[in-house]
């Protein structure tokens, strides 16, 4: 990094700041991530029926990803090849943009309805 700085007209204090920036980055990212994946724990731990609603969730997004694995074309075209991409990946990209599409969609329409019903009401 020192050489990286040097090379860019950094000074020293300067290139220790970045470093120490990142470093800092890194951990409020880390802990960002603590934070996402033990909160919800402990409060599930205080309500059981939100882990089962959450569960639900999670089910449904995985049976929609094998619905859009199942669906997803795994011909590989000449730029993929060349992109150095194989069939399992273009399979999960394919996957991924189908089942992009359907929470697309199922967004749209849930806004849809909702601002009618409110509209209606």
């Amino acid at each position: 990094m020192e050489q990286i700085c040097i090379d860019k007209g950094v000074s020293e204090f300067g290139c220790a700041c970045i470093t120490w920036g990142l470093y800092f980055g890194y951990f409020l990212g880390f802990a960002a991530v603590v934070a996402v994946v033990v909160l919800p724990l402990l409060n599930a731990l205080k309500a059981p029926k939100e882990l089962a609603k959450s569960g639900l969730g999670i089910g449904i997004l995985v049976v929609l990803f094998l619905v859009s694995y199942s669906l997803a074309d795994s011909s590989v075209s000449m730029k993929a090849r060349s992109l150095g991409e194989n069939e399992a990946s273009v399979r999960l990209i394919g996957a991924g943009l189908i089942m992009f599409y359907i929470v697309f969609v199922v967004a749209m329409v849930g806004l849809f309805y909702s601002f009618i019903n409110k509209a209606l009401k």
